[in-house]
């Protein structure tokens, strides 16, 4: 467990991750100009961030299509029998896939919602699809299409005074 959940975020903290998201290659100088810090200030609080655990990573995003990822896939997917053992095979699995992007735990119809990214449907069924019919703890597997994304990868909508 990281020491995030005793931080107390502040409105600089908040102005400073919010920056950060639209920007994590921001250099110091700029960031502390936008926040109302100087330079060192504004660093050590970055780096209070970072070893808090409220910034997990720096990372840059890529454009899916021009990587030739064009097809997104979500997949509900049921488990045979509720126990340990399944999900945690399951999500072993699950993990071990670099096509698969998100793995949620969820409420509903499904037990586990996939985000899937592949070049086209002919891979997702010959390489994902096929591997997660192949584990014993699948039950139901229910597949949708991204037809078209407008918003991926969006920021966290921070709030001053609340932490949600």
């Amino acid at each position: 467990m990281t020491n995030s959940a005793k931080l107390q975020l502040d409105a600089i903290d908040l102005k400073l991750l919010s920056l950060l998201q639209a920007d994590a290659r921001i250099a110091n100088i700029a960031l502390a100009e936008q926040v109302g810090l100087s330079p060192s200030p504004c660093s050590r609080r970055v780096k209070l961030l970072e070893s808090a655990g409220v910034v997990e990573a720096y990372r840059a995003i890529l454009s899916r299509t021009a990587v030739g990822l064009s097809l997104t896939v979500f997949s509900g997917i049921r488990v045979e029998r509720h126990s340990h053992e399944n999900a945690d095979s399951f999500v072993k699995a699950v993990l071990a896939m670099p096509e698969v992007v998100a793995c949620h735990l969820v409420s509903g119809d499904h037990d586990f919602l996939l985000e899937v990214v592949v070049p086209d449907m002919a891979t997702y069924e010959s390489s994902v699809l096929r591997r997660l019919l192949a584990l014993p703890a699948i039950r139901d597997i229910r597949t949708s299409f991204a037809m078209r994304s407008y918003k991926a990868n969006g920021p966290l909508p921070l709030r001053e005074g609340s932490r949600w």
